[in-house]
């Protein structure tokens, strides 16, 4: 299996000419800001188990991942390898991606919520040869976890330990510190710009997530727009609480530092406080994030003890914004521009709203296409619908992914590149749509997709349940929150805290439990039998508001 990119020979041409591809990498920025500005503090990480901040230069993190590309070749790690990386928002990305990069290996970021269950496929599917971990991570004991599983990993040669008790596996004293025998390793072949550089795990509509891969391309080309978009210079300052294993993250902290040099700021545990304190401190301007970060950064007291006037854009996106909140933030942050958005894992920011738009556009749609990007709304014969008809959603541009790990079936992209973004959307006569639906059944729960087949999975195997749906109900802060609707077996009894602790003993991901449980004598079904969620929505939205 190869990270083999999907790239129409006529993508490659359109977007080569038009100047938005081309043969420049990652790390060829990165090596000229490094060089022209080597004092200049690059990253700044807030750890919160012990308070503790780091701050890096562009140079130092050049001599850092220099060191990190030699001790990965000494390793074995060579082009197309895929190495994961299990890390909460710390520096070590900043690190170990363009050492990854040099190579021509991919990047695996992988959230630390993941346990067994999830990490047994996406380490042994890519075939990943090295993954770093943390020893500790909110009281969570990572390399036991891998040593329960390593067994089942036949191709993982190589697990690294941030702060790590022995040296033979630490992450400083095996990548960035030891000088390789022999002097330096060469490096060739030069790694392409449509080689596959980035390899992220996406939720589907199965129990296997789907591994979306990026190129140098595509991702330079996600660069660009943002900087567009965003009004960007080299004086603004990236604030990143989400987490660094969430594209958004990695995207527009990590990658965005790298190819443009500008500061950004991490904080690897959301505490809305701490997040003010550290805007406060480092004069931060930009953050993308989803919606609870926006109404926390709003609404929480603690935010009052600081001036977070620099703050200038919040890009949020992942759930729809409600209007108190827009409303919230412009009378509490006055010179602070909320910009709704919508994107996805496969493309980026792909719509966006815009400074001077009419207040309706703001609050009741996802935004319009940005430039370069494309959106339209189609039907089930893939035909154009007229303006504000529901139908099936549809991008294409240069920040479009180039093919989903070994899964070739599933890259929907016709002759015409459009993508089948599995959402359903409304387009207005200006070009605004807004997200009606997901013809994927997911749950975005605080900007992350919950993988509801795969839940229902395991609600299936439970000794006290016949049938069993997941459906995500409204939640103010989180946009979405997980509801397990179930039938039991004739004199069973099923609690939610019985259910969580059954479902944890399942190694299921704590991102993915559901936070209430219905007990229902019958589902509303389909003639052909299937579970009608949409009906199952209307019932709970309606006892919520009915009290």
């Amino acid at each position: 299996m190869a990270l083999d990119p999907v790239i129409p020979a006529e993508r490659l041409q359109q977007l080569t000419g038009t100047g938005l591809w081309g043969e420049e990498l990652i790390v060829d920025r990165f090596d000229r800001i490094a060089a022209a500005r080597p004092d200049e503090v690059a990253v700044v990480c807030h750890r919160a188990a012990d308070g503790g901040r780091t701050s890096l230069t562009f140079g130092e993190l050049k001599r850092l991942s220099d060191r990190a590309t030699q001790a990965l070749l000494a390793l074995g790690i060579g082009p197309g390898d895929v190495v994961a990386a299990q890390l909460p928002g710390w520096w070590h990305y900043f690190v170990l991606y363009p050492a990854c990069a040099r190579i021509g290996a991919a990047i695996n970021p992988l959230m630390p919520i993941f346990r067994q269950r999830e990490l047994r496929f996406m380490l042994g599917f890519p075939k990943t040869k090295l993954l770093v971990i943390p020893a500790t991570f909110r009281g969570f004991d990572y390399p036991a976890m891998i040593a329960d599983i390593h067994g089942d990993l036949p191709d993982l040669k190589h697990v690294l330990v941030v702060d790590g008790p022995d040296p033979g596996c630490d992450f400083e004293s095996v990548l960035l510190r030891s000088a390789p025998a022999g002097g330096m390793l060469p490096l060739s072949p030069r790694p392409g710009a449509n080689d596959v550089t980035e390899l992220m795990y996406t939720s589907g509509t199965t129990g296997e997530p789907k591994g979306v891969m990026h190129t140098p391309n595509t991702l330079l080309a996600k660069v660009q727009l943002a900087w567009e978009l965003f009004g960007m210079t080299t004086r603004d300052v990236v604030y990143m609480g989400s987490p660094m294993a969430h594209q958004t993250g990695f995207m527009y902290a990590c990658v965005m530092t790298l190819a443009r040099g500008v500061k950004s700021v991490v904080q690897d545990v959301w505490d809305p406080g701490i997040a003010a304190s550290l805007i406060a401190a480092e004069g931060c301007t930009i953050t993308v994030a989803a919606t609870p970060f926006l109404s926390d950064l709003v609404h929480d007291p603690a935010v009052g003890d600081f001036d977070v006037s620099s703050l200038r854009l919040f890009l949020c996106a992942g759930a729809p914004i409600p209007r108190v909140l827009l409303r919230d933030a412009a009378a509490r942050h006055p010179d602070l521009y909320v910009m709704s958005a919508w994107g996805m894992t496969e493309n980026g920011i792909v719509t966006a709203t815009y400074p001077g738009d009419p207040e309706e556009k703001v609050f009741e749609t996802d935004g319009r296409a940005i430039p370069h990007q494309a959106v339209r709304v189609v039907d089930d014969a893939g035909q154009p619908v007229p303006p504000g008809t529901e139908g099936r959603l549809q991008s294409r541009g240069p920040t479009m992914f180039v093919g989903y790990f070994n899964r070739p079936e599933a890259y929907q992209v016709d002759p015409d590149l459009w993508f089948e973004t599995g959402d359903n959307a409304r387009m207005d006569m200006e070009g605004y749509i807004r997200i009606t639906g997901r013809s994927r059944d997911i749950i975005i729960r605080g900007g992350e997709n919950v993988p509801v087949v795969e839940v229902e999975d395991l609600l299936y195997r439970h000794p006290h349940i016949v049938d069993a749906a997941v459906i995500g109900l409204p939640d103010t802060r989180l946009g979405e929150r997980g509801c397990a609707v179930v039938t039991l077996v004739a004199g069973k009894s099923l609690t939610l805290a019985d259910l969580v602790d059954w479902l944890q003993g399942h190694k299921l991901a704590r991102n993915y439990l559901p936070e209430r449980l219905e007990v229902i004598e019958a589902f509303p079904r389909t003639p052909s039998g299937k579970i009608q969620k949409f009906r199952l929505r209307e019932m709970y939205l309606t006892e919520d508001e009915n009290g």
